[in-house]
C-alpha cells in the first residue's frame, strides 16, 4: 500500500503540539512499518529542507515542492485543484495529521487526525487571522470527506459527534505518546541542570508552566493564583517560570505580571529548546496548567514523566488523561488554584502521593501503541 503524508507542520524549526504528534507517529510509524510505501507531502514557498527531520527509510520518498503558499492554498481552496494525489503520482490512501487546506481525489480514501475543536468552541481565544483561516479552511467539510477520523481523546470525540453530528463509528480514539526514553526522572546532581539554569536565568525554586503564551492557557489565572498564594505565605525564594513561545492575543498576559505586586519574581523565559525541557520541568516545584480546553495536553504528561506534581483543570480532557494522578480545579477558580498550590507545597506527603500518581500515570502512552493503533486503522 502507498501511504501518503502531509507533513507541512514540521517545515518549521520550532514545533508545536500539532508537529510533536506528527514526528513521533511518523517516526515510529516507520519503525514498525517495513511492507508499506509512504510518501510524505510538503510545500513552502521558502527552502525549509533543513528544518525536516531526516527520513532516509527506503520505503519513504519526499515530495518537496516551492509553490507559494498563498497561491497553492488559494488553487486549493477555490480552485480544488492541483490534486496532491497527482503530485505524488498516486497513492492508496492519504493521513492528513492536522487540519490544512488540501485538494484531494473524491475516490481516495482518506484519514484525518482532529487534535480538538477549540476553533468551534472558544472562537474569542483566537486572532481574526486564525479565525478567517479556520472559516476559509471548511474544517467540517474536509473531515466529511475522509474515510475515518482519528481523536486525540474520548473528550474530541464527543466535540466531534456533538458539533459535527458525526457518527461514533467514524471516529476512533488514538491516545498520542511519550517518549520515556526523554521525559524520565533525571539524577538531581546531573551536570546539564546548571546549564539549563543559567541559559535561562532560572531561580532555585519556582512553579513553572510550560506552553505557548495564548489567552486559552489561562495564564492570567495562574498569575493571580500565584498572587493570591504569596499574600498569604510571602515566599521571597519562591517565584513563578512562565515558559513558552510568544503565541496571539498575549498583551494582558504581560499587563498582568507586570501590576502584579510579587512581579520581580515572575519570569518569561520566552521559547524552550526540546532538548531543554525534560531538565526545566525536573527543576520545578510544582507544574501548573489549568487551561481552558485542551484536546490532549502533552505538559501535563511531561512534567509527570519528570517526578514533577501537577496541577490542571477539571474540563476537556484532563480528567480523562489524568484521572486522580493530578489535582484537578475550576480554571475559573483563583482562590482554589492557590489553594491547592499551598497544599501541594506545604504537605510533602500529598506532594509525594501526587508525583507517584502522576509516575504511573504516563506509562499509559507511548508512541509505539499510537503508531500500531494508527497502521492498524490504515490497514482496514
Amino acid at each position: 500500500m502507498q501511504i501518503a503524508i502531509d507533513i507541512r507542520c514540521l517545515m518549521s524549526p520550532t514545533y508545536s503540539g500539532v508537529a510533536q504528534y506528527t514526528h513521533n507517529l511518523l517516526c515510529n510509524l516507520l519503525k514498525i512499518d517495513r511492507h508499506n510505501q509512504y510518501k510524505l507531502f510538503y510545500n513552502s514557498g521558502q527552502d525549509v529542507k533543513k528544518n525536516l527531520p531526516n527520513f532516509d527509510q527506503p520505503n519513504v520518498e519526499i515530495y518537496g515542492f516551492n509553490y507559494p503558499n498563498k497561491l497553492i492554498n488559494s488553487s486549493f481552496l477555490f480552485l480544488n485543484y492541483p490534486k496532491i494525489e497527482k503530485l505524488l503520482h498516486g497513492c492508496d490512501l492519504f493521513f492528513i495529521p492536522n487540519l490544512n487546506f488540501c485538494a484531494l481525489e473524491s475516490a481516495t480514501r482518506k484519514i484525518i487526525t482532529i487534535h480538538d475543536l477549540s476553533y468551534e468552541l472558544y472562537p474569542h481565544f483566537f486572532s481574526d487571522k486564525q479565525r478567517l483561516w479556520h472559516q476559509l479552511i471548511r474544517p467540517k467539510k474536509l473531515i466529511s470527506q475522509c474515510y475515518k477520523i482519528i481523536a486525540d481523546s474520548e473528550n474530541t470525540k464527543k466535540d466531534l459527534q456533538r458539533i459535527y453530528q458525526l457518527p461514533a463509528e467514524k471516529i476512533n480514539v488514538i491516545y498520542p505518546g511519550l517518549n520515556h526514553d526523554f521525559y524520565k526522572l533525571i539524577e538531581p546532581n546531573h551536570p546539564k541542570f546548571k546549564i539549563i539554569k543559567e541559559k535561562y536565568n532560572l531561580p532555585e525554586k519556582f512553579i513553572l508552566y510550560l506552553g505557548t503564551i495564548e489567552p486559552r492557557k489561562n495564564i492570567i489565572g495562574i498569575i493571580e493564583a500565584f498572587n493570591s498564594y504569596q499574600a498569604k505565605n510571602n515566599r521571597t525564594d519562591l517565584n513563578l517560570v512562565i515558559a513558552g513561545a510568544q503565541g496571539w492575543k498575549n498583551n494582558n498576559v504581560y499587563k498582568a505580571a507586570q501590576n502584579s505586586p510579587y512581579n520581580s519574581q515572575i519570569i518569561f523565559t520566552g521559547y524552550i529548546a526540546e532538548s531543554d525541557k525534560p531538565y526545566l520541568y525536573s527543576l520545578a516545584e510544582l507544574f501548573v496548567f489549568p487551561s481552558f480546553y485542551e484536546g490532549f495536553g502533552f505538559p501535563v504528561l511531561e512534567a509527570q514523566a519528570c517526578g514533577v506534581p501537577v496541577i490542571a483543570a477539571l474540563n476537556s480532557s484532563f480528567p480523562e488523561i489524568l484521572a486522580d494522578s493530578a489535582a484537578l480545579i475550576n480554571p475559573d477558580s483563583i482562590s482554589q488554584l492557590a489553594v491547592e498550590i499551598e497544599t501541594i507545597l506545604n504537605d510533602s506527603i500529598y506532594k509525594q502521593s501526587i508525583i507517584n500518581k502522576g509516575i504511573a500515570n504516563c506509562q499509559r502512552f507511548s508512541w509505539q501503541k499510537c503508531a500500531q493503533e494508527t497502521l492498524n486503522l490504515f490497514s482496514l
